[in-house]
């Protein structure tokens, strides 16, 4: 058996609880698809959703923080389905 630092371990954590996270996400838009309802609605709650829990852990001022980084990658494409990684 071999030892890896603890940063490395919980980095490895979190990266297995994102995925596992982005699995039950995807499980739950496929079911709401199916019911009928469409992905803007979807998309908008799941939004409105995070940004609650977000607000209630972290408070308004770092989540206006993470807007705005978000709003910078939204511009720079990150988030666009065509894009390619290079």
């Amino acid at each position: 058996m071999f030892d890896l630092p603890s940063v490395e371990l919980d980095e490895m954590i979190q990266a297995e609880k994102k995925q596992v996270a982005l699995e039950y996400h995807s499980e739950a838009w496929a079911d709401g698809i199916s019911d009928g309802i469409e992905s803007d609605i979807l998309a908008e709650t799941a939004i409105t959703t995070a940004l609650l829990e977000l607000v209630r852990l972290h408070g308004e001022d770092q989540v206006v923080e993470m807007i705005d980084d978000l709003r910078q990658r939204v511009r720079f494409g990150e988030f666009r389905a065509d894009r390619t990684v290079q």
